[in-house]
């Protein structure tokens, strides 16, 4: 994979704006993160201006209904910005942890702030993956670049990756998610994952907003190799993302299930050890048999285990007579008849 060498799948803790504006949460935050297994943590690099406008108008309206009824998409967007003055703290502080840190950024002046801080990877959220011009900005660092593909149709899809491509960043890799927040386990549609990966010929992950395990888990066994879920220390600490995110011990949970799964994953074998072998039927003697008398269904029976002949010669052996007396219980074998 891009980033992870040991090419297990490659786990997420996304921070978003449950920092609730308190440096000392997010660093709080992202030692749990590490605590709980994960491989990296990602943030999002952006002010409110680089997703909407304070006006008010029908398009900037508060919303009415949802998880963020009642407010503009300004006042969402100003509640979880992370000042940009943080990010290269939380980086040092992530790295030293062991976790990868990148950003999901939203405009020209984030990423070329994220190339300041030298970011290893960069995220493209499901709603700018229409922006092609952000786009393929971000590909011509050459970076490794996670594309969220959950407002996103095939022909959106195709165009983000040809242009990537033709800039000859060649190192994408997508998301399949479903936009919702909370989302429904119904809507999660994880056979397009396969579908995905053989369509597009790269890298096929998640990021899920369902709540628990089930669905992160049943998509790396649909070939995922990337999981993104939404993180908090605490989800009574509330926030705008508070209600779709994991706290530690789910996380830890959820990622000790996906190693688990990984290791489940085995190799293609259809060989069984001699030894378990043994454990199957065979032809057994169920009557003492003289010398000289046949083989019936009355004398000779497959039973467990297999140290006799495999029952596929019962009929074979049926009619033939013993060469030596045998005694009941004893596993039959060629030489003992005739």
């Amino acid at each position: 994979m891009f980033v992870n060498k040991k090419e297990e799948v490659f786990i997420i803790a996304e921070l978003s704006a449950n920092h609730n504006n308190d440096f000392d949460l997010a660093v709080k935050t992202i030692q749990a993160m590490a605590f709980s297994g994960a491989d990296a943590v990602k943030i999002q690099t952006y002010k409110p201006e680089s997703l909407t406008l304070n006006v008010n108008n029908s398009f900037f309206a508060k919303r009415t209904d949802g998880l963020w009824k009642g407010k503009t998409p300004y006042e969402i967007f100003a509640e979880g910005s992370m000042p940009y003055d943080w990010q290269p703290k939380l980086k040092i502080i992530a790295e030293k942890l062991g976790l990868i840190f990148f950003s999901s950024p939203f405009d020209f002046e984030g990423v070329d702030f994220l190339e300041k801080i030298e970011v290893p990877i960069y995220k493209i959220a499901s709603p700018e993956i229409n922006d092609i011009p952000l786009v393929e900005y971000i590909a011509r660092k050459g970076k490794p670049i996670i594309i969220s593909t959950g407002l996103a149709d095939l022909e959106d899809i195709q165009l983000a990756l040809d242009t990537c491509f033709k800039v000859g960043n060649n190192n994408i890799s997508l998301l399949k998610c479903t936009t919702q927040y909370p989302a429904a386990i119904e809507a999660a549609n994880l056979l397009t994952i396969p579908d995905m990966k053989q369509r597009f010929n790269v890298e096929i992950g998640i990021s899920d907003h369902t709540m628990g395990a089930l669905v992160p888990i049943v998509a790396v066994a649909l070939g995922a190799k990337i999981i993104e879920k939404h993180f908090i220390l605490d989800r009574n600490l509330g926030g705008i993302d508070s209600k779709f995110s994991m706290e530690p011990a789910e996380f830890k949970q959820m990622v000790n299930d996906i190693r688990n799964t990984e290791k489940s994953f085995g190799k293609i074998s259809y060989d069984v050890p001699e030894k378990d072998k043994l454990r199957r039927r065979s032809l057994f003697t169920i009557k003492d048999i003289k010398i000289g008398e046949a083989n019936t269904e009355k004398n000779i029976r497959s039973i467990r285990p297999g140290y006799g002949l495999s029952p596929r010669y019962y009929y074979e052996i049926i009619g033939k007579t013993a060469k030596v007396d045998l005694e009941r219980g004893k596993p039959l074998k060629w030489d003992d008849i005739i």
